[in-house]
């Protein structure tokens, strides 16, 4: 098997894996933990998130390149918050309802939720984006990302309950 089939095979299942042990922990907390919902959220990781976010991260970097040290760090760091932005987390929790088998509660208060959610953890947001940009090397920055989102989808599950 090719070097880059390994690391498309890593992200994808590595994605599955880490997306679904953070909201099983959400999930616990919530007392909502169901094997559907963690199966739902584990093809959500390792296929939607697997595929789309490495080939964004990518393209952050292509854009880079010829920027100034000082600005890049700051643009790279931007993009990634404007990817990772509220219309994200409501499609995030939009997904994890309905492999939650909860369709009935999807609706426009998901915006007001993950805005408030973005809003409230923007702080965190900058650093941990700023240091997976500039500080992870490209071909883990997927992996130590959706770490970070493993995390946040504990806060972001928890923030459904709060806000």
């Amino acid at each position: 098997m090719s070097e880059r089939w390994k690391i498309i095979l890593k992200n994808h299942l590595g994605g599955g894996l880490i997306y679904m042990c953070g909201d099983a922990v959400a999930a616990l907390i919530t007392g909502e933990f169901g094997m559907l919902r963690a199966l739902g959220v584990f093809v959500i990781g390792a296929g939607l998130y697997g595929f789309e976010i490495p080939r964004y991260f990518r393209w952050i970097e292509s854009k880079m390149a010829g920027v100034p040290d000082k600005r890049r760090a700051a643009l790279k760091t931007g993009l990634a918050l404007v990817y990772f932005n509220p219309l994200w987390i409501a499609r995030h929790l939009c997904l994890v309802y309905l492999v939650s088998g909860k369709t009935g509660e999807i609706g426009w208060q998901l915006l007001r939720i993950s805005g408030l959610s973005f809003l409230i953890n923007i702080p965190v947001s900058i650093v941990a984006n700023y240091l997976i940009q500039n500080k992870v090397p490209l071909r883990y920055r997927f992996w130590v990302s959706a770490l970070f989102s493993g995390l946040m989808a504990i806060y972001y599950s928890m923030s459904s309950a709060w806000f």
